[in-house]
């Protein structure tokens, strides 16, 4: 008699683990059967603001497998269909059906929990006035578009001047938008230190975009037909005949909390090494759900991105599937670009340091993405972090042009490797004039580094 597998949830996370999971049991030894509320699955919600922006042309491009090509694959995926209850104890989920209402039970075997982030809205007047518009599935991409097509004005509000906040400036001002990004922080990207956002700051008020700093949103207003026309703050008011909202996400995981399952201190689902939910040797949770183990400072750590879910549902998928795999955690790696300007952080910030009790020192440099000599050399500043005895690399911040974003990756696989600045100075890099200069901006820093440590005793 086969088992059955039900995942909740069918973006990266889930549909990964329905898929790896399938291709280590046939239908006569598994039954998969997977729930997803929206119309869409498998799909890049990364792209949303290139899409926006018109960079992709077309949504479905975002797309990596309709639902169609997943039942080809003997996954029972049942589309517009919410999962509104876990029973634990009865290893039965309660399901209903969107368009006609009908709720249902099924039971399980397996169950894979996959149901994603929301995004946050403030409770404020004239929030869900028309107009005003999340940005986190491609039904909320749409939607966007629609609007953007159909109004007559050219301004643009943007709430929030995190990831999500700078890629939709960048894609309204693609549109033709005078673009004002609000912001309740004095600086943006609050994943950089602020001196570092500072840099992005100045950047984007030199493209044109307007950056109200140390802004609370009270209250958004709207004209006689009951249409967004502005949004209010403590300190003024934004004429807007679009507002977007970019202030982050949450872990959706009501349904979990409702059934008793383990949470941190961010909301998110807990879970072993194996992406198994703590105490339930049947439950899997992974992606934007859950909380996962920063390498750097110890603790756990609410990260949203495509790059960690598809590995989580990989490992799912294997334990399900009767194999192994695990997920040990991140480093807190993250890239972006608004217009010519990349963004790229990985590891600890400043105030991360503090609150592990790590004692650390900083080194910041300037240098160029290629040799000073190479047309079209432009600068790029990177901060790093390294503990003060050891002197262990904590943290990397780059801020610079075409060629700067990536190079975090070097850091990256330097913070995995529990390297010290030391170790990274020594780096075999490529070189070449195009390329970068004699010494790459991330081995500069290190050196700086290095000297920092040695000055800190």
């Amino acid at each position: 008699m086969s088992e059955r597998l039900v995942v909740i949830g069918g973006d990266a996370a889930g549909m990964s683990a329905a898929s790896q999971a399938r291709r280590l049991k046939g239908p006569g030894e598994l039954e998969i059967v997977a729930f997803e509320r929206g119309h869409f699955t498998s799909f890049s919600a990364c792209g949303i603001p290139y899409w926006v922006g018109g960079e992709v042309p077309e949504r479905d491009q975002l797309i990596a497998r309709t639902p169609e090509e997943h039942r080809a694959r003997d996954i029972d995926l049942r589309m517009r269909t919410e999962v509104v209850r876990i029973d634990v104890d009865g290893q039965a989920v309660l399901a209903r059906d969107l368009a006609s209402g009908d709720e249902y039970w099924t039971t399980y075997d397996k169950l894979v929990i996959a149901t994603g982030a929301r995004p946050i809205r403030p409770t404020l007047p004239g929030i869900d006035a028309p107009g005003v518009h999340g940005v986190q599935t491609l039904d909320d991409g749409q939607a966007l578009l629609d609007t953007l097509g159909s109004t007559k004005g050219r301004r643009a509000v943007v709430v929030g001047a995190g990831y999500i906040g700078v890629e939709m400036a960048e894609a309204l001002t693609h549109r033709g938008y005078e673009v004002t990004v609000v912001n309740r922080g004095a600086e943006p990207m609050s994943t950089l230190d602020p001196d570092m956002g500072r840099l992005v700051h100045d950047a984007m008020t030199g493209m044109g975009i307007g950056m109200a700093s140390n802004a609370e949103v009270t209250k958004v207003l709207t004209d006689d037909d009951g249409r967004v026309r502005a949004v209010a703050t403590d300190s003024g008011e934004y004429p807007a005949d679009v507002v977007v909202l970019g202030i982050g996400v949450r872990p959706e995981t009501g349904l979990a909390r409702e059934a008793g399952l383990p949470l941190g201190e961010h909301g998110g689902l807990l879970t072993d090494l194996a992406m198994r939910v703590r105490g339930h040797d049947n439950i899997w949770a992974g992606g934007d759900c859950v909380e996962v183990l920063d390498l750097v400072s110890g603790r756990e750590r609410h990260i949203a991105l495509g790059t960690h879910a598809n590995k989580h549902g990989q490992v799912i998928g294997s334990g399900v599937g009767g194999g192994y795999g695990t997920f040990p955690g991140v480093v807190g790696t993250a890239v972006s670009k608004v217009c010519d300007l990349e963004i790229a952080r990985t590891g600890l910030r400043e105030k991360d340091a503090k609150a592990a009790g790590l004692q650390y020192v900083t080194a910041t440099i300037q240098s160029t993405n290629s040799a000073g000599y190479y047309p079209g050399a432009a600068l790029m500043t990177v901060k790093m972090l390294a503990e003060r005895r050891s002197g262990r690399l904590l943290g990397v911040q780059i801020v610079g042009r075409e060629g700067s974003a990536k190079r975090v990756d070097i850091a990256a696989v330097a913070l995995t490797a529990g390297m010290t600045v030391d170790q990274v100075v020594s780096l075999d890099l490529g070189y070449a004039p195009p390329f970068s200069p004699v010494w790459d901006p991330v081995l500069v820093a290190a050196r700086k580094a290095v000297t920092a440590v040695r000055k800190a005793g």
